[in-house]
């Protein structure tokens, strides 16, 4: 079937914005956490589990979100967790009670997997090789931009109308955002149903084994970075305010480098080397990045961290989409998005057992920096992918 360049486009942006909503509704409550404790009594680490609770059941149904989306298509699977994600979005408007809240977050996280790991597949249906990394590009840039929204408006809207007010306005924003995608989504081939040992198959291949190792690594940096962000920088005189901003930025920088190293990868038709020096560009930034004191240079190293660190993710969703094939890239991403969303759980719960033990966050955060040192090195010696080096 001949590609029609203006609706590859219209289904990918339509994706993009059901993806950044639902990472907006995931953190929601991350900038709120004071808030909830006062307004409902319950201690930090409860208030917490509003926002914890998305990696932890995310590790659980990725791979029943892969199956669904190789048995019955992305289109059905995205389309499926937006309204389910608006749906419990539309239950936080009863906010008198935390119990309320966290059950509206448990099914928000329900929702999530089905949505954000369509991109490999709905990638792979409608674009091309060459333009792989730049479209896996573009899909993460949306979801960057919900995250960003999720921490920056919410505590303003709060302010601004109250808590229940501003959970109508997110309720709102995540209906039309469903409502958008089920009518501008098309799949562009017939959905072909997996066997079911593509999963099987995929562990058995040591190269996506690798980039599942990657990914397992480099997320698992990337969540224990912004989890524990602030409290590395305390003790340097950064107050939660300038964390916050310098958390901020990390994101910025991703976006931009969302598009200008995709594009570069695209265009010189080679990922590996993206993926290597990125990686090592993100460690060689992590330590600055959790220790200066200096407010300008930490805003600057923040940039440079999130615009080579964050498009990594990109690559690599194209990568293993590629190696996998149309067939099998819904298995390929939840794979993929398993080990990540892994890592993250295993590193955020491994920061502080380390400064319990040492009495300092100094071994953490060097952590995070040879987490990322480890993952340039297991992609270094991997062959470059089939189907962007092949004409």
């Amino acid at each position: 079937m001949p590609q029609r360049p203006a609706q590859r486009w219209i289904v990918l942006g339509a994706f993009a914005l059901v993806a950044g909503v639902t990472q907006m509704l995931w953190l929601n409550f991350a900038p709120l956490i004071g808030l909830v404790q006062q307004r409902y009594g319950v201690s930090e680490l409860a208030a917490s589990a509003l926002v914890l609770v998305f990696p932890l059941v995310y590790v659980l149904l990725s791979i029943p979100a892969g199956m669904l989306i190789d048995a019955r298509g992305y289109r059905y699977s995205v389309g499926l967790g937006a309204v389910v994600g608006a749906a419990f979005a539309g239950l936080r408007i009863w906010d008198t009670s935390f119990t309320m809240l966290l059950v509206a977050q448990l099914g928000i996280s329900v929702a999530q997997p089905f949505v954000v790991n369509g991109i490999g597949k709905l990638v792979a249906d409608w674009f091309d090789e060459a333009e792989g990394a730049i479209a896996n590009g573009l899909g993460t840039m949306g979801m960057f931009l919900g995250m960003a929204a999720g921490m920056a408006a919410t505590p303003a809207l709060v302010d601004a109308v109250g808590l229940r007010c501003t959970m109508i306005v997110f309720f709102v924003v995540a209906a039309v955002s469903a409502g958008v995608f089920g009518v501008l989504a098309k799949e562009r081939t017939p959905n072909v149903p997996s066997q079911t040992g593509g999963f099987v198959a995929l562990l058995r291949q040591p190269k996506m084994l690798a980039l599942f190792a990657i990914a397992l690594l480099g997320l698992g940096s990337f969540n224990g970075l912004t989890t524990w962000l602030e409290q590395f920088l305390a003790p340097h005189g950064i107050d939660a305010a300038t964390a916050g901003l310098v958390g901020g930025l990390l994101i910025v920088g991703g976006l931009f480098g969302a598009v200008a190293i995709p594009l570069w990868s695209d265009r010189v038709r080679r990922r590996k080397p993206f993926v290597v020096g990125c990686a090592l560009v993100a460690a060689a930034c992590t330590v600055p990045v959790c220790t200066l004191g200096d407010v300008h240079a930490l805003y600057a190293f923040a940039l440079a961290m999130g615009f080579f660190f964050l498009p990594t993710f990109a690559l690599l969703l194209d990568m293993c989409a590629s190696e996998a094939g149309l067939v099998h890239a819904g298995a390929a991403t939840s794979l993929l998005m398993l080990f990540g969303n892994a890592g993250g759980v295993v590193v955020i719960l491994a920061i502080p057992l380390f400064k319990a033990r040492t009495g300092s966050d100094t071994l953490g955060i060097w952590m995070l920096a040879g987490l990322l040192v480890v993952a340039a090195a297991i992609a270094a010696p991997l062959r470059e992918t089939r189907a962007v080096t092949n004409d």
